[in-house]
């Protein structure tokens, strides 16, 4: 059955917030097990969260799920393995509890790649109380722990004066700060620690070349290590693009996403993650700290409370995630296969929260402990 539901969301591939078919199957699939299904949590549509066990007199466990996809190549993160292993996790752990005291919760959080629908939920108030969340992605490596960069979506919306190309000093051209903005950027990336990041697209560049731009519009997204270090990366981009502006007599406004914090991992559940999956026959190794790396709103809910976020090798080393080869490999044997024992270890690892209460407590001890994980 998992298998199937990965191959229909690959095959049905929805962009963030519009996940409706992903979460229809996976809440569906939760009800006919058994759990109490809530739907538009957060107030998002495609957001549910099913709970299953009284909730009183034992832990509170979180299995998480995301399923939106890419635009232009689909399941190029391999969301649909992310949710089809965070369901057969859910229910898996489910049948084994029975009526162990406590709640198990499976949490469908859309729209990771956009605007981070785990930080909404985490702000509604979906997270409270809650002792463990537990998910995983996939990639090249058996990873059990990753450390992530912080991030935020910015779109630059500038402002200037159409007229005719031919007589262009009657307008001012809002293209001209568009371009200013990259190369200025680009002079910026000498002086910016080798694990920062900034990538930007040109999301409209004016209408025709005979008109002299009116609006032009550029996104962009700021990575850094640390959620603060990432503000302060972000005051430099918008200073650039304010003087950008500027010069060209132009006007602009930014649109800022909420900022997905650096990843703190629980190594103590992270390893005994890692034992159940080695159970299964797979090969784990030990993640390398260093370097940039991508980013996730797991991170905001790492900062939280114990959160476990590993790497599965769905993939051959080289493969680059969000590249076609992905998409392809999020459909594969290899990939569905290291799904299944990744939902296996992932429901052992919930199944051991419940049935030892002192786990619950050493989990807690290390987080409040340690920091988060940051490259050397």
């Amino acid at each position: 059955m998992l298998r199937d539901v990965a191959l229909d969301l690959h095959a049905h591939p929805e962009l963030a917030l519009q996940e409706h078919h992903a979460a229809e199957v996976l809440g569906a699939a939760l009800e006919g097990d058994g759990f109490a299904l809530e739907r538009g949590v957060a107030g998002m549509p495609t957001a549910f969260v099913g709970r299953s066990g009284s909730g009183r007199g034992g832990p509170r466990v979180a299995v998480l799920m995301e399923y939106d996809a890419l635009p232009g190549v689909g399941h190029a993160c391999g969301h649909n393995l992310i949710a089809a292993g965070g369901l057969g996790a859910a229910l898996a752990a489910r049948q084994a509890l029975g009526d162990v005291p406590g709640e198990l919760m499976a949490v469908g959080s859309p729209a990771e790649e956009a605007v981070g629908g785990k930080i909404i939920e985490l702000e509604a108030g979906v997270f409270d109380g809650v002792d463990a969340a537990l998910m995983f992605h996939p990639g090249t490596h058996n990873w059990p722990i990753r450390h992530a960069t912080a991030c935020m979506d910015v779109t630059m919306r500038f402002y200037g004066k159409a007229a005719h190309a031919a007589g262009a000093q009657a307008g001012i051209n809002a293209l001209n700060p568009v371009i200013h903005t990259f190369v200025g950027i680009d002079g910026l990336r000498q002086h910016m620690p080798e694990t920062a990041r900034i990538h930007g697209i040109v999301t409209n560049g004016g209408q025709a070349p005979n008109i002299v731009p009116e609006y032009a519009e550029a996104s962009f997204i700021v990575r850094a290590l640390t959620m603060e270090a990432c503000e302060q990366l972000w005051q430099r981009v918008r200073a650039i693009a304010e003087a950008a502006a500027a010069m060209s007599g132009a006007r602009v406004e930014f649109d800022c996403g909420r900022i997905y914090a650096e990843r703190k991992n629980n190594r103590l559940l992270a390893d005994l993650y890692a034992q159940h999956l080695r159970a299964t026959g797979e090969r784990v190794e030990a993640a390398t700290l260093k370097g940039g790396t991508g980013s996730s709103d797991i991170g905001n809910i790492s900062l939280r409370l114990p959160t476990i976020h590993p790497y599965a090798a769905v993939a051959e080393p080289g493969v680059a995630g969000h590249s076609r080869e992905m998409t392809r490999a999020a459909a594969s044997e290899r990939g569905l296969t290291a799904m299944l024992h990744v939902a296996q270890a992932l429901a052992h690892t919930a199944v051991d929260l419940f049935l030892d209460p002192g786990l619950v407590t050493q989990a807690w001890e290390v987080f409040r402990t340690t920091g988060p994980d940051l490259p050397a």
